[in-house]
């Protein structure tokens, strides 16, 4: 029995994750209004009938999706504590969202295109779980300030400009590659944005 419960479970995750994945595509191309679940079906190659079986609606499927793209975001910054050291920690941040735009760029657009529209389905999110979470971290920034870790800087402009800098990549990079008269990014470009972001903001801070 555990063991057909196991493979359901297999099963489940991984029907969910092709029709996320699907999601994705069409809610970057066509936005929240313009996106159709039965183009998101025809794209993970599955009955429509299948993503109603996981998800109530097209407004269930986009904010499961929304949710999934914060856990991901705010993961390498969860456990931070006040005992961590700041430049480690930092460093460490800003890699790890540079990397997110090389990696999942259409996440960072389609979190960017919400929040630009007035942030419909993440009014309850920004108005609780975010605002708690930016709290726990600014309050860790403050620590480190406190310690003489870093500088006397904004905390809370600090993580807007880790945010703005390293999502720049993924929501511009049609600017981006423009201005550098490239085609696409190399994994050597990406190591070169992390190099540059990291020294210039915690030169910033007043970190060596």
């Amino acid at each position: 029995m555990s063991s057909a419960k196991s493979q359901d479970g297999n099963i489940r995750q991984k029907n969910k994750a092709l029709i996320l994945t699907a999601a994705k595509k069409e809610f970057v191309t066509y936005g929240f209004k313009g996106a159709s679940i039965k183009r998101i079906a025809e794209r993970a190659n599955i009955p429509r009938t299948n993503i109603h079986y996981y998800y109530k609606n097209k407004i269930d499927l986009y904010q499961q999706l929304l949710n999934d793209i914060l856990e991901t975001w705010n993961q390498r910054f969860d456990t931070l504590t006040a005992e961590d050291n700041a430049k480690e920690a930092l460093t460490a941040y800003i890699r790890a969202k540079v990397m997110y735009s090389k990696t999942d760029p259409d996440a960072s657009r389609i979190f960017a295109s919400e929040i630009i529209h007035g942030a419909p389905h993440l009014k309850p999110y920004l108005a609780k779980e975010f605002k708690e979470w930016v709290q726990g971290k600014t309050a860790v920034i403050q620590s480190w300030i406190d310690q003489g870790q870093i500088n006397a800087v904004n905390p809370y402009h600090l993580l807007f400009l880790i945010w703005g800098a390293s999502q720049h990549y993924a929501d511009f990079n049609v600017q981006v590659l423009s201005a550098m008269d490239k085609q696409e990014m190399s994994n050597d470009d990406y190591e070169d944005v992390v190099t540059s972001l990291t020294s210039i903001i915690l030169c910033g801070c007043g970190i060596k």
